[in-house]
């Protein structure tokens, strides 16, 4: 057997650091020191795998038990995962029966359960029977999600939109890209073989490698969720304006507003994450003063025409890309992430000149982390007032603007285009 890690064996570590060590997936992959010796089809298939079993660990570990006696020792953890592998193959992935259940008893071997492969073999051997129909009995939707986050999106959404949410979740997201306005952007559709969204997003298919993607080298455009590009249009025309990104990094937010003119302070309090924004803005040829600091306590020489703060949250409502969020969140760090979005909100006021504009958002579908932290910034006396979107003024669909005037999608939104992060918006004017 050959000493390089199969893809198999790679996404059975990833999904022990994101399940057990509570590792973000992103993170396990980059520190990964197999990860890179796979070739990219390999790579490609090993977090598939990893993400199919987590948007369906719920059905899965339900099946599991299902096939169980009594429950897996905890000394035995590497062999529940390594069924959860070969189940996501058998019935989420199409992989051949013979080649999900042959491939996970080697992992058993080369992992040291040699006395655990007859129980691989015969669960795996029975879901392959019996699982498709299993399956078809669950609500996917419901079974996987977490109850705290099921109970929350029910009482902030109600029980079809919950609903509606957790089916989203079970799709890999597609690749969405922001086009340069320069002109130069405009013959890149056909090439990336992509589909213009209404709002302006270029929408293609997720997989391979994005770098050898048409446009990538030209700087023609910068990865960006359709949802996620609305906020820094929300501050209207910004060109010769001075705006402040406090937690820049990435930096989709910072390219779209240096490309529409605005001279732009990116602020981010991780030099390694500012590094990567600094590398993006070279490769679109956009400026931008990029500082690595701590916004709660960075400020301006002097205060700034608007603010953006994308500010530290749960990203529940990215889980349709990051979909590790489902096991490593609690509500506990609703809480903790609510109490820095409020000491930064009270930052971004200071460093805004009267008459200045406030865009904060959030990439969550928590109210604690969106609608709540405004309504305590207003009544806080904190001397900013908001300012209603209209969604013909960002070019988005009449549903994603609340009665309030606030932005709010939602991962159910735009069904028949697969789908958007969710994403809330407030937008703020300072009085003068």
């Amino acid at each position: 057997m050959s000493d390089l890690p199969s893809a198999r064996q790679v996404a059975l570590d990833l999904l022990g650091a994101v399940l057990r060590r509570k590792r973000p997936l992103d993170d396990a992959i980059e520190d990964s020191s197999y990860m890179g010796e796979l070739s990219v089809r390999d790579r490609a298939f090993a977090r598939l795998l990893v993400a199919t079993v987590l948007r369906r660990l719920g059905q899965i570990d339900a099946l599991i038990a299902g096939c169980l006696n009594a429950p897996l020792a905890a000394r035995a953890a590497t062999v529940h995962d390594i069924l959860r592998l070969g189940i996501s193959q058998l019935l989420f992935l199409r992989t051949p029966p013979h080649a999900a259940v042959a491939t996970s008893v080697d992992l058993a071997h080369i992992r040291g359960f040699l006395s655990h492969k007859g129980l691989v073999n015969a669960v795996l051997r029975r879901i392959s029977v019996e699982g498709a129909e299993r399956v078809e009995k669950h609500d996917p939707g419901r079974v996987n999600t977490p109850d705290w986050l099921w109970h929350s999106w029910r009482d902030t959404y109600g029980d079809d939109v919950a609903h509606a949410i957790g089916v989203a979740h079970l799709k890999e997201a597609p690749l969405d890209l922001t086009l340069r306005s320069n002109g130069k952007s405009d013959g890149w559709r056909e090439p990336l073989q992509g589909q213009l969204l209404p709002t302006g997003t270029l929408r293609r298919s997720s997989g391979g490698s994005v770098v050898a993607l048409p446009g990538y080298a030209e700087g023609g455009w910068w990865i960006q969720d359709a949802a996620a590009a609305v906020p820094a249009r929300m501050f209207g025309e910004v060109a010769g304006l001075e705006i402040i990104d406090m937690c820049a990094a990435p930096g989709g937010k910072t390219a779209q507003l240096a490309d529409a003119g605005a001279q732009v302070t990116a602020i981010d309090r991780s030099a390694r994450r500012l590094d990567r924004l600094i590398s993006n803005l070279r490769r679109l040829e956009l400026p931008a003063r990029a500082i690595a600091a701590d916004a709660l306590s960075w400020r301006p020489e002097h205060p700034a025409d608007g603010v953006l703060l994308d500010a530290p949250c749960t990203a529940t409502g990215a889980i349709r890309r990051h979909p590790d969020v489902l096991h490593l969140k609690q509500p506990e760090d609703v809480t903790r992430l609510a109490a820095v979005q409020e000491n930064l909100l009270r930052a971004a006021v200071e460093m805004l000149k009267p008459g200045g504009t406030l865009v904060y958002c959030t990439c969550s579908l928590e109210p604690q982390e969106g609608p709540r932290r405004i309504a305590s910034l207003l009544q806080s006396g904190a001397g900013v007032e908001r300012k209603p979107l209209v969604a013909e003024e960002v070019g988005v669909p009449g549903e994603w603007v609340t009665e309030e005037g606030d932005l709010r999608t939602l991962p159910c939104h735009f069904r028949e285009y697969d789908g958007v992060d969710g994403f809330y918006g407030a937008r703020l004017v300072k009085r003068g």
